[in-house]
């Protein structure tokens, strides 16, 4: 799919700032100090979903003081578009599963089709648990197929991008949570 650099350009200038970068990083602080209260003395795998996670990873991590390992899941509905598809694994992780605490990081938690897979996954390679933590949970006023244990924060049902969350693959970088005036 090709976007133009003007198209990424006035979405951004366009989109509502519902957390600016002072907000998320609270949120993620508050996050921290779930996580560490719950897995703190588990040694936990912590699983960052690419690329969405990576800006939430890079800022959660810091702020876990004990030990953990860090290894990455990709498994994508979207593949750059706005709307999901059918599930596509990329890359599986390189650590091993079986009998550890898994924490997966995730960018957002909307219809839950690929969390779920996910979460199916860990259990499938024999993760003794299995935790979710994600950047932004979206109210779709429906049930969803999985559910997070750790939310930062939470939105309406809008196509959002900033702190690893895309537009056709642009914007991941904005430092903080926007919503695309239409999608």
């Amino acid at each position: 799919m090709t976007v133009s650099l003007d198209e990424v350009r006035r979405v951004e200038a366009e989109a509502d700032c519902l957390f600016d970068q002072g907000e998320v990083e609270e949120a993620v602080t508050e996050l921290a100090a779930q996580v560490t209260a719950l897995l703190g003395e588990s040694n936990p795998l912590i699983l960052a979903v690419m690329n969405g996670g990576v800006v939430f990873a890079g800022r959660l991590l810091p702020q876990l003081p004990f030990p953990l390992e860090v290894n990455s899941i990709t498994a994508t509905r979207y593949g750059g578009a706005i709307s999901g598809g059918t599930i596509r694994w990329l890359l599986e992780p390189s650590a091993e599963l079986r009998g550890r605490s898994v924490l997966i990081v995730d960018d957002v938690l909307d219809e839950g089709i690929t969390l779920a897979e996910i979460i199916r996954y860990c259990h499938e390679q024999g993760a003794a648990s299995v935790h979710t933590a994600v950047l932004v949970e979206k109210d779709l006023g429906k049930p969803k197929p999985c559910r997070a244990d750790f939310i930062a924060l939470r939105t309406g049902n809008r196509y959002l991008f900033g702190y690893g969350m895309d537009y056709k693959g642009y914007l991941r970088n904005a430092p903080g949570i926007y919503a695309c005036k239409e999608v």
